[in-house]
């Protein structure tokens, strides 16, 4: 098990008149080597549990606990060592620096230029199909060119949890699914976790987990024969 998520609730404008539940009593587990989808329209807090996942935000209850360590019980400097060694991340956008060279873009989360670093990136644009891209600058791409630049990025460490919010969102279809063709190889060596509100592209998930204002409606598993859901009573 990588990750078990015991009674979360994340709440803005707490003491305020109005408080804002972002997540409702989350109690997950979610295992790894597997294609993970989080579904939910706009607002419903799937990207808020994605990034409380990642400890990029603090819960105002309950425990997030990976490999059976509790975020709350790491220190600063700990759980971004943990984050930078373990976790990878790709967003809807791609954050790319415009100044560096794509190669240099996917280097820059383990900052180490040798010869053996490039090496590993340029194999990683090349298993992308877009390795003749290399020496070129973000701005030279296609979107579609872009996110598989950001996706490279996330592999550099070989990271053992994938992140992805809204990751094809930008995308035309055909990229979308090409995107998502190659995630779904690299779930045989990593956890992958993509935050969509696009069924589509989650035919190959392992599990989807239904989110609404807050809370885990229902999760359905992949099984013999398809997919079987479980309802989750709020």
């Amino acid at each position: 098990m990588l990750f078990k998520v015991e009674n979360l609730n994340l709440i803005y404008d707490i003491g305020k008149e109005v408080q804002t539940y972002a997540l409702r009593n989350i109690n997950l587990s979610l295992e790894g080597n597997r294609l993970i989808g989080i579904m939910g329209p706009s607002g419903s807090g799937k990207s808020s549990l994605l990034y409380s996942l990642a400890g990029l935000k603090i819960p105002s209850s309950g425990t997030i606990s990976y490999n059976n360590v509790k975020f709350n019980e790491l220190s600063i400097s700990k759980s971004t060592g943990l984050r930078r060694k373990d976790f990878g991340f790709i967003f809807q956008r791609h954050f790319l620096i415009d100044y560096m060279t794509i190669v240099d873009n996917v280097l820059t989360p383990i900052n180490d230029n040798s010869t053996p670093a490039k090496e590993k990136a340029l194999g990683l644009l090349k298993k992308l199909g877009i390795g003749h891209l290399a020496n070129k600058r973000p701005h030279q791409l296609s979107g579609g060119q872009r996110q598989k630049a950001a996706i490279a990025r996330a592999l550099i460490n070989d990271p053992k949890v994938i992140f992805g919010d809204e990751i094809t969102a930008s995308l035309d279809h055909a990229s979308a699914m090409e995107v998502m063709k190659i995630l779904d190889e690299y779930k045989n060596n990593a956890l992958v976790i993509v935050v969509t509100h696009d069924a589509s592209i989650l035919e190959n998930a392992d599990d989807i987990i239904n989110i609404w204002d807050g809370a885990v409606t229902s999760i359905k598993k992949r099984g013999m024969e398809g997919y079987n859901e479980s309802a989750i009573t709020l």
